[in-house]
């Protein structure tokens, strides 16, 4: 029948056109459907993002550790000596000032009746306590230690019963390797901590007082602050003082015989006197027109001895 025949066609046509657009539909939205008509699941790179986590975590732990250390370095570095302002120590809150002669030496079999503690200038031995950023396990001779300081270095003690092993590790990180430092345990010492240079104390309760960095910032080497410019921190060796084994530290009350903070009559050593600007005693002041060498303004190298 003409008119069934008729209607049949356009049906034929009709359905070809649909699968047609279908298939182009499908290449256009880049795939084939899954089960259901649902788009296939996307690969998350889960390896990329946890190694970039992993990188912001270390960040964030470099941040945290290295931050607060170079803020101290910073804020240490404002206590450095200068032609305007010679003894930064002065504005450090704590920090003990008093003037001391210079050359005053004694014999290994002796002592001298200190007037603090620990003591920070006056009378002592002939040989210094090596001080090339030297940490000492035990005690030392505190007259020896005494010399060290004459020559520019700081000593930092402290109380081996109020401190932990963690917290004299990072006292050792200050001093280590530190030319013109030096490190004790001073038995008996009424603060955890104490920082000497010649004719400065200061007294701390931890470890972690940024006017530890300040101090030696200030005072190591400082050529204003000291008598004897230019001299080693450097052992002798056969000159009585091992850095290895040095002499010991005596926790005894000085004797009768103990040399007093004057000297007793011991002649000052006139070649430990020297250094443009050196706290002096007075009448050995030296000429107004003496200048140090370039090369000693500010470091002194280690090969001077005295």
């Amino acid at each position: 029948m003409p008119s069934g025949s008729e209607s049949r066609g356009p049906d034929k046509n009709s359905g070809a056109k649909s699968a047609k657009a279908i298939k182009a539909a499908k290449k256009n939205s880049g795939g084939a459907k899954v089960k259901g008509g649902a788009s296939a699941p996307r690969n998350i790179p889960w390896l990329t993002i946890g190694a970039g986590a992993a990188v912001l975590a270390l960040v964030a732990v470099l941040a945290i550790n290295l931050v607060p250390k170079y803020q101290a370095k910073e804020e240490a570095a404002k206590y450095a000596p200068s032609a305007e302002n010679p003894d930064p120590s002065v504005n450090i809150d704590g920090v003990v000032k008093v003037d001391y002669p210079a050359g005053i030496h004694i014999q290994p079999t002796q002592r001298v009746a200190y007037d603090q503690s620990p003591p920070f200038g006056g009378p002592h031995d002939a040989i210094w306590a090596t001080c090339t950023g030297t940490v000492y396990p035990n005690a030392i001779r505190t007259e020896n230690a005494v010399h060290s300081l004459e020559h520019g270095a700081v000593w930092i003690a402290y109380n081996p019963d109020e401190l932990s092993a963690d917290q004299v590790e990072t006292l050792k990180g200050k001093v280590d390797g530190e030319t013109y430092t030096l490190m004790s345990p001073f038995p008996g010492l009424d603060s955890p901590v104490s920082l000497q240079s010649w004719g400065h104390q200061l007294k701390l309760d931890s470890v972690d007082d940024e006017r530890i960095d300040q101090f030696i910032t200030a005072l190591r080497i400082n050529k204003n602050t000291y008598p004897e410019v230019g001299a080693s921190c450097s052992s002798i060796p056969g000159s009585g003082f091992d850095p290895d084994n040095p002499p010991p530290f005596d926790p005894s009350t000085p004797g009768a015989d103990a040399v007093p903070m004057d000297g007793g009559g011991i002649a000052p050593d006139q070649s430990e006197s020297g250094g443009a600007g050196a706290q002096l005693p007075s009448g050995m002041q030296l000429p107004s027109d003496l200048q140090l060498p370039s090369d000693l303004q500010q470091a002194p190298a280690e090969g001077g001895n005295g």
